[in-house]
């Protein structure tokens, strides 16, 4: 069974977060996501992993935040924040483009952590790490990881 987990991001028009920046790393603490002014984009959604009573709960067993899980654990393959990890969970904005692993990896060249990738380097259109390109958080769209079953 796939689980499909959401970022959002807010669109131009949001006067609340209009000013608010994300930041990305090219490093396992990939969740600056989960920082206050984040919270305020989608703190009731059950499926967004800034909700941390729900996707993004440290308990959720199968969960990217739960450190004990397949998916969240520094020593799975599957897992984002495993730096050696090769199936890492999968990233897609809602129109269903690819935008690579989410991976602590910066060896994979699908890895959004490898700086010198497509998906990693903060040059790329198709990075999340790209604050014009996929990253923009004023295009309003979501990101969804999807873990590997």
């Amino acid at each position: 069974m796939n689980t499909a987990y959401s970022l959002s991001f807010p669109s131009q028009t949001s006067e609340r977060c209009a000013n608010m920046k994300l930041t990305f790393t090219v490093h396992p603490i990939f969740f600056l996501l989960i920082s206050s002014q984040v919270f305020s984009i989608c703190p009731y959604d059950a499926e967004c992993l800034n909700n941390p009573y729900g996707a993004g709960s440290k308990y959720k067993a199968d969960g990217l935040m739960n450190p004990y899980s397949q998916n969240g654990s520094q020593y799975s393959n599957k897992s984002w924040t495993n730096p050696y990890a090769t199936d890492a969970p999968k990233l897609y904005d809602s129109e269903g483009n690819y935008l690579g692993r989410l991976s602590a990896n910066p060896h994979e060249p699908d890895s959004t952590s490898n700086p010198y990738g497509r998906y990693g380097s903060k040059y790329s259109p198709n990075s999340i790490n790209n604050p014009f390109g996929a990253g923009s958080t004023y295009s309003g769209k979501k990101i969804y990881v999807v873990p590997t079953p």
